[in-house]
């Protein structure tokens, strides 16, 4: 929730957290462990067209950093993305997160200014709580890339209930 609350407390256009701040956990809890694994980023998520410099998200990063500087922050704007992942202009966060490779990693979280959390989920929960990895339409599309990034992240070594699709 601290971290939420840092994103939140900038009042960034429509954003979130997401991929492995999401996934990691909930695999980490359906594995029983005690505690969270450490991931790699905290993927901040936001979408603003009419500034899609990248000066803009290395100065929200340091804004987070002065807030909780113990956090490994990566700040991406959504509405230029498309053209780092070879896919059409993205229309909003939402949006963007369909076109990641895995089904489960699809999933992010904003908090609202209620505390209330929005859960964003393109592609549905089941996947990730069934502990389920397979293609998006966008993996289909960029196999080599899908099996590349499973091979380098290795999660069976550290969630081995895991079901692994798409691989050869």
């Amino acid at each position: 929730m601290e971290t939420l609350r840092a994103v939140r407390d900038l009042e960034l256009a429509d954003w979130a957290i997401g991929a492995g701040f999401v996934r990691s956990v909930v695999w980490d809890r359906l594995h029983g462990f005690a505690a969270r694994n450490s991931i790699a980023d905290i993927d901040v998520l936001f979408f603003d067209r009419g500034d899609p410099s990248r000066e803009t998200e290395m100065r929200i990063t340091h804004q987070l950093i002065h807030a909780l500087p113990d956090r490994p922050w990566s700040v991406r704007n959504q509405a230029r993305m498309h053209v780092r992942n070879n896919d059409r202009p993205y229309l909003s966060t939402l949006d963007a997160i369909s076109f990641w490779l895995e089904t489960p990693t699809c999933v992010a979280v904003r908090l609202e200014p209620d505390d209330a959390v929005n859960i964003f989920a393109p592609h549905g929960l089941e996947d990730l709580i069934g502990m389920r990895v397979r293609p998006t339409q966008s993996g289909l599309k960029k196999i080599d890339q899908y099996g590349s990034r499973l091979r380098r992240k290795n999660w069976l070594a550290v969630w081995p209930q895991l079901k692994i699709e798409g691989l050869e």
